[in-house]
Formats: C-alpha cells, sequence, structure tokens
C-alpha cells in the first residue's frame, strides 16, 4: 500500500484542495477578462460579470469541471492513505509557512474547512496548553503568580518570538519572574473576531491557573496589538473577570493609526476596477484576508466592518478606541534613521509602521491615545523585525515593568 510521512502527506491534501481552488479561481478572473475584452468596451466603460459565451464559454467551463474532478479524486485517495488530523511535532519551518498562508488568506481556509487553518491556541515552546489548573501545573510546574502573555503580529506564529538568539518572553522569565504564554492564533481573520476570542482564552487562562494570578502582562508585536486593544474592549463590554488582573500592556510596532500600505494597495485595486479591461485582476487583490484589511485604518469593533464592504475606498473617520481604564500602557516604535528629527523618522518609521501610529500619535484628539512621553519610545536603526530581538528595546520593557513593580500595582 501506499504510504507518505504523516506530516507530509497531511499537508498534501490541504495544499492540494487548495490549488484546486485557486485554480477555479484563476480560471475564473480569466473567463472574465476575456468576455470584457472581446466586447471591445471603451478604457473606461462598463464591465461586466457575465460568464463567456459560446465555444470560449464551453472551454472555461470544461476547465473547472475537469479541475473539480482531478481535484476531488486526489482529495478522495489522500484522505484514505493519510491521518484526519496533524501531528503536534510539527516543524518550526512548517509552522512558519502555515502562519503566513493564513494571514494572507486565512478567513477563506477557515471558510473551506481547510486542515490548514490555525485554531487559537495558549502555547509554550509551540504546545498547546490545556486550560485546566491540573494539566497547567504539570506541564508549567515553575508557574508563577506574574502571567506574561506574548502576542505576534500578522503573518507570523508564536514560534518566531524568538529570533537570532532572543527571545522577550524568555529573558522576562529568567530576569524578572514572570511565566511567559503565547498566543498563537490565525491572522487572517477580522481583528476584532480573533480579540474576541482572545478574552475568552484569558479568562480561561487566569481561571485556571494554578497560582493566585499576582499580575497579568500582555505584550503586543505589530497586529498583536490591535488584537490585544479589541480584547480588553470585549472584557470591558462583556464584564470579563482577566481585565482585574491586567496591569500592564505594551505595544511593539503597532499601527495604531492602520497601515499604509493596505491603503495604497485598495487604492490600487479601485483603480483596475475602473476599466473593464483591468477589471479582473482588481480580484486578485481582493483575495486578501480580512486581517489584512482590518489594518487599513485599524479596524478593532466588529462594527466596524460588519455589512460593509471591506474593500471600499470610503475613509471611515472614527474615534480610536479607547485604552482599558487602571491599566499603565506602553509604545515601542522603530525608526530605520539612525537619530531623531531626520526626514526618514518622519515618513518611513520602521519600513512597515509609520512612527506616530506605533506611537500613538495623532494630530486629531479623538484619534490620539495619549500615552504620556515617558511610555513612550523610538529604537533607532531598527526596521520592523528588528523589534523582536532589540536588546535596547527589552531593556526599555524590562525598566517600565521594574519601575511599575516598585511602585506598586
Amino acid at each position: 500500500m501506499l504510504r507518505f510521512s504523516p506530516i507530509r502527506a497531511a499537508d498534501l491534501r490541504a495544499y492540494s484542495r487548495l490549488a484546486t481552488d485557486a485554480t477555479i479561481a484563476v480560471t475564473d478572473l480569466l473567463e472574465n477578462m476575456h468576455h470584457n475584452i472581446s466586447r471591445l468596451p471603451g478604457v473606461f466603460g462598463e464591465a461586466t460579470d457575465e460568464p463567456a459565451r459560446g465555444i470560449a464559454g464551453f472551454v472555461y467551463r470544461s476547465i473547472r469541471g475537469i479541475t473539480r474532478k482531478v481535484g476531488g479524486g486526489v482529495d478522495s485517495l489522500l484522505r484514505v492513505v493519510t491521518p484526519q488530523t496533524l501531528p503536534a511535532d510539527v516543524s518550526s519551518q512548517r509552522e512558519i509557512l502555515v502562519a503566513v498562508l493564513n494571514g494572507v488568506v486565512g478567513d477563506y481556509l477557515l471558510a473551506t474547512g481547510n486542515p490548514l487553518r490555525i485554531s487559537m491556541q495558549l502555547r509554550r515552546d509551540g504546545v498547546a496548553l490545556e486550560l485546566t489548573p491540573e494539566a497547567i501545573a504539570a506541564t508549567v510546574p515553575e508557574a508563577t503568580g506574574k502571567i506574561l502573555v506574548m502576542v505576534h503580529g500578522l503573518c507570523m506564529c508564536d514560534l518566531q518570538w524568538q529570533r537570532r538568539g532572543h527571545n522577550h518572553g524568555e529573558l522576562l522569565s529568567a530576569e524578572a519572574g514572570f511565566t511567559p504564554v503565547y498566543l498563537h492564533y490565525n491572522s487572517g481573520l477580522h481583528i476584532s473576531t480573533n480579540g474576541r476570542e482572545f478574552s475568552d482564552k484569558l479568562e480561561a487562562l487566569v481561571e485556571a491557573w494554578p497560582v493566585p494570578v499576582e499580575q497579568l502582562v500582555i505584550i503586543g508585536y505589530s497586529m498583536g496589538g490591535l488584537l490585544t486593544r479589541s480584547a480588553c474592549e470585549d472584557a470591558r463590554k462583556s464584564g470579563k473577570s482577566w481585565i482585574r488582573h491586567l496591569r500592564d500592556l505594551i505595544f511593539i510596532g503597532t499601527p495604531h493609526d492602520g497601515s499604509p500600505l493596505e491603503r495604497t494597495g485598495n487604492r490600487l485595486d479601485a483603480l483596475l476596477g475602473s476599466s473593464p479591461y483591468t477589471v479582473a485582476l482588481s480580484r486578485l487583490g481582493k483575495l486578501r484576508s480580512a486581517g489584512i484589511t482590518d489594518l487599513r485604518h485599524a479596524s478593532l469593533d466588529d462594527s466596524e466592518w460588519q455589512d460593509r464592504d471591506r474593500f471600499s475606498g470610503k475613509v471611515q473617520r472614527r474615534d480610536a478606541l479607547p485604552l482599558p481604564e487602571g491599566v499603565r500602557s506602553y509604545a515601542i516604535a522603530g525608526s530605520i534613521a539612525k537619530k531623531a528629527g531626520t526626514l526618514g523618522e518622519r515618513l518611513a518609521g520602521d519600513g512597515l509602521v509609520p512612527l506616530y501610529s506605533a506611537l500613538g500619535m495623532h494630530r486629531s484628539p479623538q484619534r490620539n491615545l495619549r500615552l504620556p512621553e515617558s511610555r513612550r519610545w523610538v529604537a533607532y536603526g531598527s526596521n520592523h523585525l528588528d523589534l523582536l530581538d532589540s536588546a535596547d528595546a527589552y531593556a526599555r520593557i524590562r525598566s517600565w515593568l521594574d519601575k511599575a513593580e516598585s511602585e506598586g500595582s
């Protein structure tokens, strides 16, 4: 009987499904482009979503039919020879690849039931924690009353807090007595959807912690900071108890005012969609996940995307979601500039997130997070990824937490 490596075979089935879906999507795109061009409309004439007619239409229908049959046959074969669930001992390389895929099309993976979709977990060393007092006491025997939760960014996984031999969480464990726990989540879902589930996980974690909780600290990197703010708002609205244990929030490279890169991409979509000759190409940009489009204006609440076209170019001006009351909040920004006051500092930020966005600063009082200067800091000569292993950034985090502890909660 044909045999496969459990990890590779199970992945192969999931990738096979995705390849089938992608082939059909590309066929639809090409058919739409073919039909629009064959009509010879004006450059900015009206586009149509109608299928191609005649022989061309027959060819496209045949391609879709054959693709579905072949894809279904491959899926049936792999279902027989592979396990239904993936083993836990997967490689970090695979985890990183799957995390990228989830960031780009994670909502689609969930909607189609693809096995490559990530389910939210709180983990340590890449292994999910069972959120019961007995299980945590057994797997984390060194647990202290100081819980540190680390939340990664878009297209990332929890293992990527370790970079070039450095991990902020591990050092805070060794030097300051924190017990780190790492969130692992599908970053392609809406931020508010992930925020709500994260809030539920934190409630379960605090209730199951085997020793009395003295202090809860959350460090959010990039999108992880937005997800954390959304979770705090969920706890406020629903009255969850974990928020009462939260003492400090630290944002690292978080785009509090949204992502200019996503806004530029959305404008490009609109430009491509303005002509019947390129409207099919605009569909490619619209394959990106809900998590990515939420970054356009840092949408943190369901009301900001429900019953709306998430690809609409209309700018939604709104007040910033307030930071939780009674919680010390801090922001670290990166700057590729070597020193303050340069044009590069103001425009480029860390290469992905503008400086003032990462610091929660905005000209409009309604969109300014009002963090005091003592709780804002810039890592000069650092790009977005450098913030993960910056010794200076870690030193700043450690000094903030040490000062908070000395002043009392």
